[in-house]
């Protein structure tokens, strides 16, 4: 079996997550085309509502309206969304109010004493149980403050400059490493006082503006399980079309065309963000490589498909600082090791580090765990498809988190 044909991967999740939170501190309205269908965002739609924020359908269009920061105290509900808690965290820190934050049992598992404690220095009440979520959020005035933060985090990055933007004085957040900068991106197009100082961000007190209209691109995220799909399968050749390709996204790609993978990657557009076509083959011969710290916040989220990629290529990849992975919504680092281990795959935890030997048959008889999360399903899915089926995964519906018709385009491109 071969996938062959052309897929347009679900509207990119961090965009998404963006715009529609930042609406509740927004004046105005703005038509969103291509918003993620995706369960982690469609928590953040409902905490939007819950907080009096107003979303409209209309048709392929979402509509999202500007609550200007006057928001109801509540319970709210992130689903399995780390982003969407942390971001709130930040955004409410400011708002006059008592509200709190819960999930579901895996997000009741992720560390958030490392949002709550900078949210505290700025004068910000968050309570955690034990460092993890239910939060407890009571609105406070704000001062700004300088951060060094200690590991390259978008969400903590987005949380501070949310709170910064609320608060007296000027907010500075520098990270060790370059993060994805959709909220920076999105800030700027909505008006923020924000710049680029010290060799980080620094945002003052301002208001926000909705852009009128805004498409949100595909996910690379999501596009990377394709991608690589067709780069290991024999006689596969899968073109994504209408991704995004922001450069603090498509880390991904560069660490497969350093593999020698046959990617064409074409730029077609680029508001809101740059965006085009992936076209990706078969390539026998991959080969090899080491993926440095600096290189890890620009892929984390692809590291369990990468993962999949090295163990096909010649050689010993080694992938530096992936302990972040440790906890999202499994122990990856775990979950990559036990799973495609027991498919054969060689590969180890070496510290905070993924070492990947290759290349490795795979055998896919067996009955697998996604452990619950969407990435760890999608990868083990497309890991099956060397065998010629999908193989039998504990769990597989979790793929819906990120990308819900992940399924129906691997069965449309299979030949």
């Amino acid at each position: 079996m071969s996938l062959v044909g052309s897929v347009t991967p679900p509207g990119d999740k961090s965009i998404s997550h963006r715009v529609a939170l930042f609406s509740l501190l927004a004046r105005g309205a703005c038509g969103v085309e291509n918003f993620s269908p995706c369960a982690d965002c469609a928590s953040t739609l409902n905490a939007v509502r819950a907080l009096g924020g107003r979303v409209e359908s209309d048709g392929d269009t979402l509509v999202v309206h500007g609550a200007q920061g006057e928001l109801s105290s509540v319970a709210v509900d992130c689903g399995n969304s780390g982003t969407t808690m942390r971001l709130l965290s930040g955004l409410l820190a400011g708002r006059p109010g008592r509200f709190s934050l819960d999930g579901d049992e895996s997000l009741r598992k992720r560390p958030m004493a490392r949002v709550a404690d900078p949210l505290g220095e700025m004068g910000a009440e968050v309570s955690t149980t034990d460092g993890r979520p239910p939060l407890g959020i009571e609105g406070r005035e704000l001062k700004g403050r300088r951060f060094d933060l200690a590991v390259a985090s978008a969400q903590l990055k987005s949380a501070l400059l949310l709170a910064g933007l609320q608060a007296e004085g000027e907010t500075l957040v520098r990270e060790p490493h370059l993060s994805r900068d959709h909220t920076e991106l999105l800030f700027k197009a909505m008006g923020a006082d924000l710049s680029q100082a010290d060799g980080g961000w620094l945002v003052r007190r301002s208001g926000l503006t909705m852009p009128a209209s805004l498409r949100v691109p595909g996910d690379i995220s999501a596009a990377a399980f394709m991608i690589v799909a067709a780069l290991i399968i024999p006689g596969s050749r899968v073109v994504c079309e209408g991704v995004g390709l922001n450069p603090t996204r498509t880390g991904p790609l560069t660490v497969l065309q350093r593999m020698g993978a046959d990617l064409l990657i074409e730029q077609q557009g680029s508001d809101p963000e740059p965006w085009g076509r992936v076209e990706a083959a078969y390539t026998p011969g991959l080969k090899a490589t080491e993926v440095l710290p600096a290189e890890i916040p620009l892929l984390v989220d692809e590291v369990p498909i990468l993962a999949l990629a090295a163990s096909q290529a010649e050689g010993a990849t080694i992938m530096r600082s992936v302990g972040e992975l440790r906890v999202k919504e499994s122990d990856r680092l775990a979950a990559i090791t036990s799973q495609l281990g027991a498919m054969g795959a060689r590969l180890r935890e070496d510290g905070d580090d993924l070492v990947i030997e290759g290349p490795t048959p795979l055998e896919t008889s067996e009955e697998y765990d996604s452990l619950g999360d969407h990435r760890i399903a999608m990868t083990l899915a497309v890991a099956g498809l060397l065998n010629g089926a999908l193989p039998k995964v504990a769990q597989a519906g979790c793929a819906a988190v990120s990308y819900p018709d992940f399924y129906r385009d691997l069965e449309d491109l299979s030949r």
